[in-house]
């Protein structure tokens, strides 16, 4: 070999191990400290409401003892039963007509525009107002619904929260009505994000509008689409709004989910230990779930 070639090698050889940077990529001298004097408080925000509160659960809950009383008490049972149906049914409900609707607000007409507008006040109204609206609706005896039933047909309508399972599907839907608009903005972004001329191929080779769906559509939907399902799980299972201010857990506590059974515990029976040793019993499951949502949310080619 001569010694150009040997230059050559040794020069690509040299360019192929680039420089490794440091902490703060480069930067050194006054960028340096007026680096670190910016992240300060956002490091102690980040300490302060975030790592400390976390560490301080595990350790009020960290005693055997706690979790067997906790699985000992039938209400849990219940509240567990609840929680999975609630995540269950809401989110995938949810995320179904979430995605049946993005498709129709993408028709390019002014009155579709108009009604988004009208679609996503639910969303935009502060959840307080938006569940405590509901919880008057379906009241069994002032209740709007109720009184439409009367006026209309004459019947006298059930009281809807005095039963275990009617309270529940009050609260599913509250949920279900309350943040359907943002999942669908967020379903109806990404399909806007698909070229416009992979439908015009498909349209010239023949496809219709199924097929189109299928090999278009829900090829390109379907990491957005299972994302938003586990995000969705994940704010289900710490819900807690629409349990409390739709059917306040009644009747008897049977409409309780995890997050307001641990209120319970925690607040009214003044067991804090208790209280937070309910919420950390659903970390099993949220722990995989974060995991497959930082799995899924690594950058891949052909998916939105």
């Amino acid at each position: 070999m001569s010694v150009t070639q040997q230059a050559l090698t040794a020069g690509h050889a040299t360019m192929a191990r680039p420089a490794r940077r440091g902490w703060f990529g480069g930067v050194t001298g006054a960028e340096h400290i007026w680096a670190i004097a910016f992240a300060l408080p956002y490091v102690a925000v980040f300490f302060a409401f975030v790592v400390y509160p976390i560490c301080y659960g595990i350790y009020l809950g960290d005693q055997p003892e706690l979790y067997a009383e906790l699985f000992s008490d039938p209400r849990y049972l219940t509240a567990v039963i609840n929680t999975l149906l609630y995540v269950g049914i809401g989110v995938n409900v949810k995320m179904f007509l979430a995605f049946l609707l993005s498709g129709f607000f993408m028709r390019k007409r002014w009155w579709v525009k108009a009604l988004l507008v009208l679609y996503i006040l639910p969303w935009a109204t502060p959840a307080l107002p938006a569940y405590m609206s509901i919880h008057w609706f379906v009241n069994g005896q002032w209740g709007m619904l109720n009184n439409l039933l009367y006026y209309i047909f004459g019947i006298d309508g059930p009281v809807y929260l005095n039963d275990h399972w009617m309270g529940l599907a009050c609260n599913i839907g509250a949920y279900i009505w309350k943040n359907m608009p943002f999942w669908t903005i967020i379903l109806l972004a990404g399909r806007m994000a698909i070229p416009q001329e992979l439908y015009e191929a498909a349209a010239v080779d023949g496809a219709t509008g199924i097929r189109r769906f299928l090999h278009v559509t829900y090829p390109l939907m379907a990491n957005l689409y299972f994302v938003c399902i586990l995000l969705d799980t994940v704010f289900a299972l710490g819900d807690f709004n629409a349990t409390y201010f739709v059917s306040g857990g009644g009747p008897a506590m049977q409409t309780e989910v995890l997050a307001t059974l641990g209120f319970r515990y925690a607040f009214t029976v003044q067991l804090p230990r208790l209280g937070v040793a309910t919420v950390m019993s659903a970390l099993p499951v949220l722990i995989p779930l974060v995991v497959i949502l930082m799995r899924k949310l690594r950058p891949s080619e052909g998916q939105l």
